[in-house]
């Protein structure tokens, strides 16, 4: 037998996660097309926690929804897919809930990727085979991406995915608002912070019925991730304040002083300008600087009671 002290410390392998643990969670409206297409691929690979939330379809969703009498049906409250993935993490009980988009975009087969790495991150996104992306799509997807990423501090490559795992109990304590379908972003700028996110590749086929994002949405996608930078990640927004400051601090500071030595002239009112964009960058420095502090503490605070926990 091993020592006591060492067993204390051999952490077990961690159990491969069933699909009886984990809910599928379809946000719908008006997809009468696709959404029986969508609900008989997942029964057929072993899903049985199937909860579909409508957004008041005006179509035939519902009634055929209904006649699917192993399914869970629930109308959301609140506005858009943020209403839809809210009313839906409220009535998931099953330690692990996956989003897919009622469309038939999303083999139901490759849901079991996401579940191979769920336990060791807060969230799982299937990244999207770019095949069947239209050309304009794929440019949207591509620039709001890299936005996300610089914004975040992340390498991540398909942000708009409509395919994703999350851990029930993160998702639980999410703070969700966005608008303009910028649901996945937020979800992601939060999982960021808690577990951490990871990626898996997945299939994509061309969806059913008619597309609802459009430019303006992509353009309000871009608005929300910069309002979730400041919030999820201040540093950064601090950083960049001390950046734009000091380097025209630099600048005016070095012309006053040359412009001293080689004629003779004393700019007071520019020196005067120079040093207080000195002193705001040296101000939004020191913010930055604590802020990391604090970020670190939390991060080793939180890792210390998920241990305890374990």
């Amino acid at each position: 037998m091993y020592p006591q002290t060492i067993t204390q410390h051999l952490k077990l392998p961690l159990l491969p996660v069933t699909k009886d643990q984990v809910t599928v969670v379809i946000p719908v409206k008006n997809e009468e097309q696709a959404i029986k297409l969508v609900i008989d691929e997942l029964s057929e690979e072993g899903y049985s926690n199937i909860l579909v939330v409508d957004g008041y379809s005006s179509d035939k969703t519902t009634q055929i929804i209904k006649e699917k009498t192993k399914v869970k049906f629930i109308e959301q409250h609140g506005g858009g897919k943020t209403g839809a993935v809210k009313t839906a993490i409220e009535h998931v009980s099953t330690p692990y809930l996956v989003v897919i988009d009622g469309d038939y975009t999303y083999p139901a087969k490759d849901i079991q990727r996401l579940l191979n790495h769920c336990a060791n991150y807060a969230q799982v996104i299937g990244v999207r085979n770019k095949e069947n992306i239209s050309r304009t799509h794929r440019l949207g997807n591509w620039i709001i991406t890299k936005s996300f990423n610089l914004l975040m501090g992340t390498s991540l490559s398909d942000i708009c995915s409509g395919m994703y795992l999350l851990k029930t109990e993160v998702a639980k304590n999410m703070e969700l608002s966005s608008k303009n379908f910028a649901t996945e972003v937020e979800i992601a700028a939060q999982a960021v912070g808690e577990q951490g996110v990871t990626e898996v590749p997945i299939g994509y086929r061309r969806r059913l019925g008619r597309g609802k994002l459009s430019w303006r949405n992509g353009f309000g996608i871009l608005l929300s991730i910069i309002g979730l930078a400041r919030k999820y990640n201040p540093l950064l927004v601090f950083s960049a304040f001390s950046l734009l400051s000091i380097i025209p601090a630099i600048i005016v500071l070095t012309w006053v002083i040359y412009r001293q030595f080689v004629f003779g002239v004393w700019h007071s009112g520019w020196a005067l300008m120079g040093v207080m964009l000195l002193l705001f960058a040296s101000q939004a420095l020191s913010v930055t600087t604590m802020v990391l502090l604090v970020k670190r503490t939390e991060k080793r605070i939180i890792q210390q009671i998920r241990k305890a926990k374990a």
